[in-house]
């Protein structure tokens, strides 16, 4: 019998980290006062959470969408990063995001995962959900990939 289980994909991860590591990137930005912390970096993913609390909501009460923006945008721009070698680097050119539950409080989790990972350009996917896994937000990050100065 022939066996037609596909190999892993190569890690798009050129660099590796700690999220030690990746949670001090944070300090003195604005990442730190929204609550942002990195809890998993996969073979072929980045996972952070995002507090629903004073914080991040809008003056209705809800998550708001900037917030999400911001979480997504941290997550697809950190593990864009991590793809390029040295002496390159990404950044966000476009970002969209639809808004799809409302939440009150509690913890939102994003996971961002690579649909692209070119020379010039990278195209992420930021899955943002609530405590119980359902979609919040659904983002899609282009990044341009730059060479550092």
């Amino acid at each position: 019998m022939t066996d037609h289980t596909a190999a892993a994909a190569p890690s798009p991860f050129l660099h590796r980290v700690s999220l030690e590591q990746l949670n001090a990137l944070s300090r003195d930005t604005a990442m730190e006062p929204l609550g942002i912390v990195f809890t998993e970096i996969g073979p072929d993913f980045l996972r952070a959470t995002m507090p629903v609390d004073a914080r991040t909501r809008q003056p209705y009460g809800l998550l708001h969408g900037g917030a999400s923006v911001l979480l997504a945008e941290t997550l697809g721009s950190t593990g864009g990063n991590l793809c390029v070698p040295e002496g390159r680097a990404c950044v966000g050119v476009e970002i969209n995001a639809n808004h799809l539950r409302a939440v009150r409080e509690g913890i939102v989790t994003g996971t961002a995962r690579p649909l692209h990972v070119g020379g010039r350009t990278q195209v992420w996917e930021i899955r943002i959900e609530d405590a119980a896994d359902r979609l919040v937000c659904i983002s899609r990050l282009t990044l341009a990939v730059i060479a550092t100065v």
